[in-house]
């Protein structure tokens, strides 16, 4: 029977920092990394705008960053929590450096730190616009050379087994499905920790690519897991209009940081009629603006303006950016950018202390799956990265102190349904995800939400998708979208009832 020390259910920020960490710190511990497809497809790889660190104590503070950090959080934050992240940024960015990972500096060899909506001063390090891919391929890469890590891609977990004894519940092992054999496995475990990231996917626009669909959030609740906060969603302003791609490409909050302006349909500027910050207002602050002008006027995008800037500087700073508006017949030089919001980064999810523990026994969750506390209703730009970091070295810190208390469960579980069932036709479960993202995002953009009505159309699909498996098997797509049902279940229902409280 398969087991492992130390599980890990995800390959993003989080998860890759939290398994070098407690590799190095206890050597004689088995670390197994699963993820549902490749390693690097992940939202920390699609990450452009970099980490948010206070690096320059003249011009900058702690104090700066928290503030800035609370203010765009609308009150929700927790103040210990932005604290402990802020004051530990330093020693979580000089550990990326020290395995290699490069950020821009200018010709003095200081930090060229950027500026985002919502921070009072320049303290974002990036790599170029392509930061997430920076750390996620030097985690990687240090990853693989650990003796006592495994990585296992094409591993999708399906459900975590749990144990009850004296009241209390606890973590006994996974469920798990091996792609390149169609076989169902199971694994038992003394640490599960959950790095799934978020649910994206469960709307038409999104920047999060097509793994983002709560598997993680799903798996907790079922386990009985506390889940908080998941009214709170936030979209990105900027995201590149196509009018067909899911994900969309996501242009930068770095972009308005280096001066670009967002104008309309008749190329005027808008922002500053709600909010004095205009362009560097917060991204919750910006979306609403764009939202309430596109329904004003009618039109499906406005534009991302950056034609008065100097093109060699903006092509250097942002190439990647550059090239794909380029391969798409855009020229930031002399052509405006079409920009729509879209759902970016779930701010609620499963609840955690300060150590990344859930309400259930050994299970952890870090990363953007994690309902920590730092971001309250709307996170401050560049701060997900610190959050992954983190939280990644407090639970390693955790997981060194406790995992002693935990052993592995006598249980010996055989799976029911050992393959697979092989699906020949993805097009109904393509389908039916289509009709979830628009029933999702008309309720989630609706002034006047009808929860009763959303749970019913929900139900209604979930129902369809049950009547396309067959008893005695199981179907890989009926599993992820389940996970997604689920969470849009748990979406709506703490919606309803924030606005009952009224305070949403």
């Amino acid at each position: 029977m398969l087991k492992t020390d130390i599980l890990i259910i995800g390959s993003g920020i989080s998860g890759l920092f939290f398994a070098m960490k407690i590799a190095k710190k206890r050597p004689d511990l088995s670390i197994v990394i699963m993820t549902k497809e490749t390693a690097k497809n992940t939202n920390t790889q699609l990450a452009q705008g970099g980490i948010a660190v206070v690096t320059d104590h003249l011009k900058d503070s702690f104090n700066k960053h928290i503030h800035d950090t609370l203010r765009s959080g609308g009150g929700l934050c927790d103040k210990e929590i932005v604290n402990m992240v802020i004051t530990q940024a330093p020693e979580r960015l000089q550990e990326l450096i020290e395995i290699g990972t490069s950020f821009d500096k200018d010709e003095k060899g200081q930090w060229n730190l950027g500026l985002e909506g919502g921070h009072s001063q320049h303290r974002i390090l990036h790599h170029k616009d392509s930061s997430g891919q920076e750390i996620e391929s030097k985690l990687l890469k240090i990853i693989k050379k650990m003796p006592n890590i495994e990585l296992l891609e094409n591993h999708m977990v399906i459900d975590i087994n749990t144990e009850t004894k004296k009241a209390k519940t606890t973590c006994a092992g996974v469920f798990f499905y091996e792609k390149k054999y169609n076989r169902i496995k199971y694994m038992r475990t003394r640490t599960i920790v959950l790095s799934t990231g978020g649910c994206g996917q469960l709307f038409e626009n999104t920047t999060n690519p097509k793994i983002a669909t709560g598997d993680g959030l799903a798996m907790a609740a079922r386990a009985g897991a506390e889940i908080a906060d998941m009214e709170y969603m936030q979209f990105h302003p900027t995201a590149l209009f196509t009018g067909k791609e899911n994900p969309l490409f996501l242009i930068s909050e770095a972009v308005r940081g280096f001066g670009a302006h967002i104008v309309n349909d008749e190329g005027k500027r808008f922002l500053f009629k709600y909010d004095i910050r205009g362009e560097l207002s917060t991204r919750d602050m910006v979306s609403t603006a764009i939202s309430k002008e596109l329904q004003s006027s009618g039109k499906k995008h406005v534009y991302l303006d950056c034609r008065h800037l100097d093109p060699k500087a903006f092509s250097n700073q942002f190439p990647v950016i550059t090239a794909h508006c380029n391969a798409l017949g855009i020229y930031p030089e002399k052509d405006l950018i079409p920009v729509v919001p879209a759902a970016h980064y779930q701010c609620g999810g499963v609840r955690v202390d300060k150590n990344g523990v859930t309400t259930i026994k050994n299970l952890y969750a870090i990363g953007e799956c994690a309902r920590t506390g730092l971001h309250g209703k709307n996170r401050l730009a560049s701060n997900s990265l610190l959050e992954g970091l983190v939280f990644a070295h407090q639970a390693s810190e955790n997981v060194d102190r406790t995992i002693a208390e935990f052993i592995f469960s006598s249980q010996i579980l055989i799976p029911k349904f050992p393959k697979a069932h092989q699906v020949d036709d993805y097009l109904a479960f393509e389908i039916l995800k289509k009709e979830l993202q628009k029933l999702v995002t008309a309720f989630y953009t609706s002034e006047e939400r009808d929860a009763e009505l959303a749970f019913e159309k929900i139900k209604e699909l979930h129902n369809y998708a049950v009547s396309l498996t067959e008893a005695h098997e199981i179907m890989i797509p009926f599993i992820e979208f389940s996970n997604m049902i689920a969470v849009s279940l748990l979406i709506i229902k703490q919606c309803k009832t924030a606005t009952d409280q009224k305070i949403c």
